[in-house]
């Protein structure tokens, strides 16, 4: 996770460069039991979490480790959090 300094200092830049519906790919580096921390590529100090409301029931979340990809959906300023919806639960969403 980056500096939460960086993270408020860089929230504009952040949502600039993921603006809603912004594809991104990126790591999961953090499980929490309300979902996962991505590092979205080129977007250094922004904070993404998949949050398991947006996961469809009987999946499980992706490992430490595993590239994912998917899509802006909500921007939370007073965390400086983009909310990410992951293309695997999108698909067994449909």
């Amino acid at each position: 996770m980056p500096a939460a300094d960086l993270v408020r200092e860089s929230w504009e830049t952040t949502v600039a460069a993921l603006p809603m519906e912004a594809r991104v790919t990126g790591e999961v580096t953090g499980r929490r039991p309300f979902g996962v921390f991505t590092r979205i590529d080129g977007v250094p100090h922004a904070v993404a979490p998949a949050e398991i409301r947006a996961m469809p029931q009987g999946m499980d979340l992706p490992a430490l480790g595993a590239f994912v990809s998917g899509a802006v959906y909500w921007h939370t300023a007073h965390d400086h959090q983009v909310k990410v919806r992951l293309d695997e639960w999108q698909a067994a969403d449909e």
